[in-house]
């Protein structure tokens, strides 16, 4: 590590110590629910509804992929879809409960239980949104190429993606939102990744309708949730103004289209329990729950 003057770092005098110890006071937001040790906290089974597909999530962007995934293979007629999806409550510490863990057991959504693999095994655990979604889009047949250079395309852009958000997410979200302090140096790092990012997504969508090229895949479900929430300005307070995603309009462009698809908009209520009533279903395990179950109708004769 290049050695710098304690005087210059930030707070003035701060030096790393030769050996890292946990700080449980100095964690920003999430202080309460971060952890650098993996494993349970306390033993609580998991609930499981009347389809084999069940999902343990929360309508975070890695969230709300999977969801809309589903919505849409649901759109597209794949009856087996049908799922129910339970609101994992990462604010409460849902996440490092004993059932959640065992099917993930890095305690982070979504997670997902297939309990009729097509292999006609006992229940199979996939964890990782990447990995849900290249799952589903398998098992269905569904919403990725079977041709060769498509299908890599879009598994590129599934994994562009995975590698590209912590950025956005851990990195500039947090030290523009979340963090204890505001830290020049960190915002500025981040945005300007981030901003590289949105410039990456807007050359390649000048020349492409969609992440893949001319269809809709499992690349666009992963991508959207994160940078069309972005373009929107729907993250992070003011960060879209701050990071002036409107002079994106390639990425603007596609994040309308796909905005405007009736699965990507039922799937982005599902397992939210904050912001307008009329668009949160805590819980799903019927079609009929947009139209019956969302917080702003429950309880009404």
């Amino acid at each position: 590590m290049t050695e710098k003057s304690p005087n210059d770092n930030f707070p003035a005098g701060y030096e790393p110590a030769e050996v890292w110890t946990w700080d449980k006071g100095n964690g920003g937001t999430f202080a309460n629910i971060n952890r650098p040790v993996a494993g349970p906290t306390h033993d609580k089974a998991l609930p499981v509804g009347k389809h084999p597909l069940q999902l343990y999530s929360l309508a975070t962007p890695n969230g709300v992929k999977v969801t809309i995934m589903l919505e849409e293979l649901l759109a597209a007629g794949h009856a087996g879809a049908e799922y129910d999806a339970w609101p994992i409550r990462i604010g409460d510490g849902d996440q490092f409960g004993s059932g959640f863990v065992d099917v993930n057991p890095n305690s982070k959504i979504p997670a997902l239980m297939d309990h009729a693999p097509k292999d006609g095994g006992k229940p199979l655990r996939v964890f990782e949104s990447a990995s849900i979604l290249l799952y589903l889009a398998e098992k269905f047949g569904a919403f990725l190429p079977a041709e060769l250079r498509a299908r890599t395309e879009a598994i590129n852009w599934l994994f562009w993606q995975m590698g590209s958000a912590p950025f956005l997410g851990g990195g500039f979200g947090h030290f523009y939102a979340y963090a204890p302090i505001r830290i020049k140096y960190a915002i500025d790092r981040y945005a300007m990744e981030v901003k590289r990012q949105l410039d990456v997504l807007d050359r390649h969508l000048a020349d492409n309708r969609f992440m893949a090229g001319a269809d809709y895949t499992i690349a666009d479900m992963a991508i959207w949730p994160w940078y069309g929430s972005l373009a929107q300005n729907k993250q992070y307070g003011n960060a879209g103004t701050f990071l002036e995603v409107e002079s994106y309009r390639n990425v603007q462009r596609w994040t309308a289209e796909i905005a405007a698809r009736p699965a990507v908009q039922r799937g982005r209520m599902v397992n939210r329990l904050t912001g307008d009533p009329s668009e949160q279903l805590h819980e799903r395990h019927d079609a009929s729950d947009f139209d019956t179950q969302t917080e702003d109708k429950r309880g009404r004769a």
